[in-house]
């Protein structure tokens, strides 16, 4: 019999290709209060990272940040985003023929940015309706990948246990957040030649590729998944 599974998405790198704008952002504001950043460092280092967590980096390597101005920077960064991103987001190539062949599945997208911007992104993409309000954002939870948290969350919500889920992620801090959340995963690594997939998880360089793994896993048991992926 197939097993069941529930498939959960991260967003920005896997269903929408936001990362190049959200890093102009980044460097825009961050410069702006003197932590020096550009937008290669985004995509080098910190992908995935929440915004906060950089700018703790970026002070212990340049000095510390007046506390009462990031809050505001924030909103304002994520405000300039979001007007770019209604606009300017495209899907990840492969993306909307994967879903399309995917739908029977019970989704979700779980992101480390505000649900506002996960709306934004999937509605400018034609992608809102495959996931209905099944949008699990850290802002919410109150918890940030890599900690696993954030996924057993979705999980719970979604109505599954952690074993049951499958997590599609395309940077190495969400691919270790669902295998710690004891998920099978699957990284879409799109960068194979400078990015190693962690030990466990399942790669793939396209999202053409998604529903042949998602069937072939369909058919295997809990215990031969994991093998496989040893």
């Amino acid at each position: 019999m197939n097993r069941p599974l529930c498939l959960l998405f991260d967003c920005d790198g896997t269903l929408v290709d936001s990362e190049p704008l959200l890093a102009d952002e980044m460097a825009s504001a961050l410069n702006a209060v003197g932590l020096p950043f550009q937008a290669s460092d985004y995509i080098g280092e910190f992908r995935g990272a929440r915004f906060r967590r950089i700018v703790a980096t970026l002070e212990g390597r340049h000095g510390s940040v007046d506390p009462q101005i990031l809050e505001p920077l924030e909103a304002a960064m994520r405000a300039n985003l979001n007007r770019r991103l209604v606009t300017e987001l495209t899907p990840i190539s492969g993306a909307s023929e994967a879903l399309a062949q995917l739908h029977a599945y019970p989704m979700g997208v779980v992101s480390n940015g505000p649900v506002s911007k996960i709306r934004t992104s999937l509605k400018t993409t034609g992608l809102a309706s495959l996931f209905g309000d099944h949008l699990f954002s850290a802002y919410e939870a109150n918890c940030w990948k890599p900690d696993p948290c954030l996924y057993r969350h979705a999980a719970i919500e979604m109505g599954y246990s952690p074993e049951q889920c499958l997590a599609i992620e395309d940077s190495v801090v969400g691919v270790r957040a669902a295998l710690n959340a004891g998920m099978s995963v699957v990284h879409l690594n799109r960068f194979p030649d400078v990015e190693e997939t962690p030990e466990g998880a399942i790669m793939i360089t396209s999202m053409f590729q998604l529903p042949t793994v998602v069937a072939r896993l369909a058919m295997e048991s809990p215990a031969s998944r994991r093998a496989a992926t040893r």
